[in-house]
C-alpha cells in the first residue's frame, strides 16, 4: 500500500470500534501516526498498541473541556456517534441534546480547535463521516438527522474558511454500516416498527437502497484515507454518498 500518508498526523473520534477502528487502521497502514479517540479507553489503547498510534480517553459530550482545547493534527476525522429511536412527540429532550453535543457541537470544537495548527502550517483535512441522513431524513431519527443536516452546514463553512489557508472539508454519507451502533438500532427498529428483528434489514433499513446490502467500515475508511491525501486538494466542500444509491431517488 502506498505510504501517502507519511509525516502526518491523524486524530479519529470514535476511533476504537466501527468504522472509526477501520479509519484508524486505514490511515495508519497509510503512514500516519494514528491518535485514537474514545470514550473506551481501553479499546482505544488496544488498537493504539495495534497500529503504532497513541491513545486519548476522551468524553466529547463534555464540551466545555473541548472549548479550550489546542489539537495538534493535520487530518481531523469526526466520526464519533450516538443513535436513539422514537416519535418526535415522545422523544426524551435529554437524549436530542446529547445527540447534538456529541455529533454537532463537538465537531465544531474540535475543527475549531485544529483548525490553528493547520493554518500555521499550510495543510489540513478535515472529514466528517456523516451520513445518509445529513441529506435524507428518516421517520424516527429527529436528533440524528439534525445533528447531520447541522454537521453537512458545518463542513461547508469550514470549507469555505479554509480554503486559502490549504485546509479541506468534506462529509463522508453512508447508508446503514455494518457496526455495533447498526447493530443496536435493528432491535431498536423492530420495536418502533412491530415488527421481528429478522426482518428489520429487508423491511426498513434496505428499502431505499438499489444495492441491497450494509455497507462494511472498511469502504468508508478507504474513502478517508482518499479524502485525507495530497490527492484530494481540490475536493472540498463537497459531499460523498456511500448509500447504495439510496440518495439517488
Amino acid at each position: 500500500m502506498e505510504n501517502t500518508l507519511n509525516g502526518r498526523k491523524a486524530v479519529v473520534t470514535g476511533g476504537a470500534s466501527g468504522i472509526g477502528a477501520a479509519c484508524v487502521r486505514e490511515l495508519a497502514a497509510r503512514g500516519a501516526k494514528v491518535v485514537v479517540a474514545d470514550v473506551d479507553s481501553a479499546g482505544a489503547a488496544a488498537l493504539a498498541d495495534e497500529v503504532g498510534g497513541t491513545a486519548w480517553a476522551v468524553d466529547l459530550l463534555d464540551v466545555d473541556a473541548l472549548a479550550t482545547l489546542s489539537l495538534d493534527c493535520d487530518i481531523l476525522v469526526n466520526n464519533a456517534g450516538i443513535q436513539s429511536i422514537s416519535p418526535i412527540e415522545a422523544f426524551d429532550p435529554a437524549d436530542f441534546r446529547r445527540i447534538i453535543a456529541l455529533m454537532l457541537e463537538a465537531p465544531f470544537l474540535l475543527i475549531r480547535a485544529a483548525l490553528p495548527h493547520m493554518y500555521a502550517n499550510g495543510f489540513g483535512r478535515i472529514i466528517n463521516v456523516s451520513s445518509v441522513h445529513g441529506i435524507r431524513a428518516s421517520p424516527f431519527k429527529s436528533a440524528y438527522v439534525s445533528a447531520k443536516h447541522g454537521l453537512e452546514g458545518l463542513s461547508k463553512v469550514t470549507a469555505l474558511e479554509g480554503g486559502g489557508h490549504g485546509v479541506t472539508s468534506n462529509c463522508i454519507n453512508p447508508g446503514y454500516v455494518r457496526t455495533p451502533l447498526v447493530e443496536k438500532q435493528i432491535a431498536d427498529q423492530a420495536k418502533v416498527h412491530g415488527i421481528p428483528e429478522s426482518e428489520v434489514l429487508a423491511k426498513v433499513m434496505l428499502t431505499e437502497s438499489a444495492v441491497k446490502r450494509l455497507v462494511e467500515p472498511e469502504e468508508v475508511a478507504s474513502l478517508v484515507a482518499w479524502l485525507a491525501s495530497d490527492h484530494a486538494g481540490m475536493v472540498t466542500g463537497a459531499s460523498y454518498a456511500m448509500d447504495g444509491g439510496w440518495s439517488a431517488r
